[in-house]
């Protein structure tokens, strides 16, 4: 599977934000330097993101991007469906196989696309988060 660079950088961005979540609110600007990204793509990218209900938007001063739910809450799916579209198995097939075989491809397809979509869904942002570095334990 094969991820655009558009989603790439959709999925940067969130997991930027699940990271800083506490922080507030967090401007494009930071997002994009810090994950070096172009500001400029990525704010059409977040822009997306908003439409979507993943990110909501702040305007001001203490303006930015914040996840709408919480990282454990938001699948890489969804991410995903956000920028591409929806996730499915759709397929020209043109001339040349019989209609039995065609029906036989696509059946197959379907169920890849379905275990793919299922997988896509269970992962969730919070799973892909840099574990919180552990104390001195007792």
């Amino acid at each position: 599977m094969k991820l655009s660079r558009t989603v790439a950088y959709a999925v940067r961005a969130t997991l930027q934000l699940a990271q800083l979540e506490a922080e507030g609110p967090v401007p494009c600007s930071k997002l994009a330097n810090e994950g070096k990204m172009p500001e400029r793509f990525l704010l059409q990218i977040l822009r997306n993101l908003v439409t979507h209900g993943i990110l909501r938007s702040t305007r001001g001063v203490d303006g930015g991007y914040a996840l709408t739910k919480p990282p454990n809450q938001i699948s890489l799916l969804e991410v995903i469906e956000a920028i591409e579209g929806p996730y499915d198995s759709s397929l020209e097939m043109g001339e040349g196989l019989s209609l039995d075989s065609q029906n036989k491809l696509q059946k197959a397809l379907e169920d890849v696309t379905g275990s793919t979509r299922r997988q896509l869904e269970a992962i969730k942002l919070s799973q892909l988060l840099k574990p919180p570095a552990l104390h001195d334990r007792p």
